[in-house]
Formats: structure tokens, sequence, C-alpha cells
């Protein structure tokens, strides 16, 4: 867990990408191209979002996600959170391009999040979960402080069973190597849901949104042979509730 954190901090600190004050043209097109894929998922899960007082999203990076969802759901009070706070300085950068900036911002762990007991209507993670690492306390942190009512969604997560996950586990790493990435087994992460006190429902999602023509022809395939959805790598949505 120490050697990801200080990885992913020093990724923050010094990409040239994306450390503080960097801002490129390549950035905003990579960012724009994730943030395809997020509406998609918000207009897919408006019903979860549409009535929330208070978001919160977790594992944010520079906290663009946010920002689109505050302008999505303008009546909502919108939180982002993001360990390393290196990656939230440029959240206002991204509050100008977006349009509409967000109610707190705080550097924590998702396992150590500052908000009250039972404070938060909509945790959300975008393309981040698979990073957490320490999913037992993560997933009891977020049954502390859902609402009853509440709904926490990753969105968008690697996914895929344990027999492939060495082979999974590598193909994902070469994407960006200067910073660990992993696949969510998704069978192990519902048992930790249960185990936490939640109820999960994986929703295998396997989007052609912003993927290059390899993964376009490979994801159209499970579009259409739906049983390898769950048999090969997939993209998938975790939604999860208090029991």
């Amino acid at each position: 867990m120490e050697t990801r954190e200080h990885a992913e901090r020093s990724y923050w600190q010094t990409s040239d990408l994306e450390r503080p004050g960097a801002w490129s043209a390549e950035l905003l097109t990579l960012k724009m191209s994730e943030a395809r894929v997020l509406l998609e998922k918000l207009d897919a899960f408006e019903a979860e979002f549409c009535d929330a007082k208070t978001i919160l999203e977790i594992g944010a990076g520079q906290g663009w996600a946010s920002c689109f969802v505050q302008q999505k759901f303008p009546n909502a009070t919108v939180l982002t959170s993001e360990f390393a706070p290196e990656a939230l300085a440029s959240l206002g950068s991204w509050a100008r391009v977006v349009g509409s900036g967000v109610a707190g911002a705080f550097a924590a762990r998702a396992e150590q999040l500052p908000v009250a007991d039972a404070s938060i209507d909509v945790a959300f993670a975008f393309a981040a979960a698979h990073h957490f690492g320490n999913f037992p306390a993560t997933l009891r942190e977020l049954r502390r402080v859902l609402t009853p009512t509440g709904v926490a969604v990753f969105f968008h997560e690697p996914s895929c069973p344990a027999w492939i996950y060495p082979a999974a586990h590598r193909r994902v790493n070469k994407k960006r190597p200067a910073v660990p990435e992993d696949v969510i087994k998704y069978r192990e992460l519902a048992a930790i849901a249960e185990a936490s006190g939640l109820s999960i429902d994986v929703r295998f999602a396997p989007t052609t949104t912003a993927r290059g023509a390899i993964e376009t022809v490979y994801y159209l395939a499970l579009q259409r042979m739906r049983f390898l959805q769950r048999r090969m790598p997939c993209t998938a949505d975790y939604v999860m509730r208090r029991c």
C-alpha cells in the first residue's frame, strides 16, 4: 500500500502532464475523452443522483469529474476528495473549464473520509476504485458515511474473474507504467461488500465510448456475446447500498 501511494503521489507531483500548474491541450483532450464516458454514466444513473442532497467523489484526482457532476446536478452539494493534495491543486482550473466548481474539497484516503456519519446521499468513484487497495476498510467507511437510503457507485472499473487476473493485471499496467494499476476481481469485491454490510449490484458495462480501435472491436464483441462479460476482462459499474 505504501509503495503504491508513494508512486501515485510522485506522479501527481512530477508528471509533465498532470503535476500542479501543468496545463496543455493534451491534458484537456485526455480528460474530455474520459468525460464522455462519465456523462454517459451520469445519464444512466440519473435516478440515483437527481434527488441527492450531498454527493461525494472519492479518489477524485484533479476533481474534474466532480465539477461535471456539480454542473449536471446544481441543487446538490458536491464534495470531492483525493488522498494526494498535489492532484487537487488543479481543481480550480477544472472549475473554470467546466463552468462549475464544487462546494468543498479535501485530501483524504478513501478509507478515512472526514465527513459525518450518515451524511452522504451518493458517493462515487470514476475509474479510480481499482487504485484504492484496502477495499475492506474503504467499504466499511462508505457504509458509515452513507445515509440509510444512500448509494455508492464505482463507475467504469476494469474488472475480471480471478482466473484471468494475472494477464489482465499485466495488460493494464502497460498503459501507465508510472502508476501501479490494478483490476478488480468482481466476485472478491462482492464478498467484501457483503461482509461490510452493503448490498452490491455488479453491472458489466462494455462501452465502446472513448476506446481505441482494438478495444472497440473487443468491447463490441462483449456487447454481442453477453455471456463473455463475466468470463473475460470487462469494465463494470458497482452499485452498493446499506443493508
